[in-house]
């Protein structure tokens, strides 16, 4: 049986647009909490990417319920797909890949595999998961879950979290944490620019 809980858009836009520059390197170096472990860009130049979260789960190798999330989503909204632990079988190809730019969705988080890896390079759009394979779940339409909490690479995920993604890794927070520390990292990352024109011109003067 599906469980299907109503979309909440609890990472505004003007929350997503004070991530819009935040990379997630400079988010790491405040805090642990939110780090997706194990997931990496699956593409060729990974795009920096925010929205709010669609949290699916998928149980065993059922991965009918991605059609509903599908249908759910909303333009820069981004699925953050749970695969119960399988990252044997592929929850995500080119039709998905298709049918997520046909939304205007920002991006895709797996904890779990994708397959037709040549085909969503060539397609350019956001996928972020932990491995490629050619095997892949079936539609059996018996399970799966929308808008539930759910956990990907060690991290607490639940409908509306704040989704930040780049080519170092991908963060998850809670929207009003992500506000209470925005502030930190715009400074943050405004002191590295400094430093690393500093450090640049020095180099430069030693050629």
């Amino acid at each position: 049986m599906f469980k299907i809980n109503p979309r909440i858009e609890g990472s505004d836009h003007v929350l997503r647009k004070l991530y819009q520059d935040i990379d997630t390197s400079v988010i790491g170096h405040f805090t642990d909490f939110g780090h997706v472990r194990n997931v990496h860009y699956m593409g060729n130049q990974a795009p920096h990417i925010v929205g709010n979260a669609i949290t699916v789960r998928i149980p065993h190798c059922d991965g009918s319920i991605l059609r509903e999330a599908l249908i759910q989503s909303q333009p820069d909204d981004i699925l953050v797909i749970d695969t119960s632990g399988d990252y044997q079988r592929a929850c995500w190809g080119e039709l998905r890949t298709l049918a997520a730019m046909i939304k205007n969705l920002a991006g895709v988080v797996i904890d779990g595999a994708v397959t037709d890896i040549d085909s969503i390079k060539t397609l350019g759009f956001p996928v972020f998961a932990r491995t490629i394979s050619p095997l892949t779940t079936r539609s059996l339409k018996l399970e799966g879950e929308i808008n539930s909490v759910i956990s990907v690479g060690g991290v607490c995920v639940q409908a509306g979290d704040l989704v930040i993604a780049d080519s170092n890794g991908v963060f998850i927070l809670e929207p009003t944490r992500a506000n209470e520390l925005a502030a930190i990292f715009i400074e943050k990352k405004e002191q590295d620019k400094i430093r690393y024109n500093e450090l640049l011109s020095k180099y430069k003067m030693t050629r």
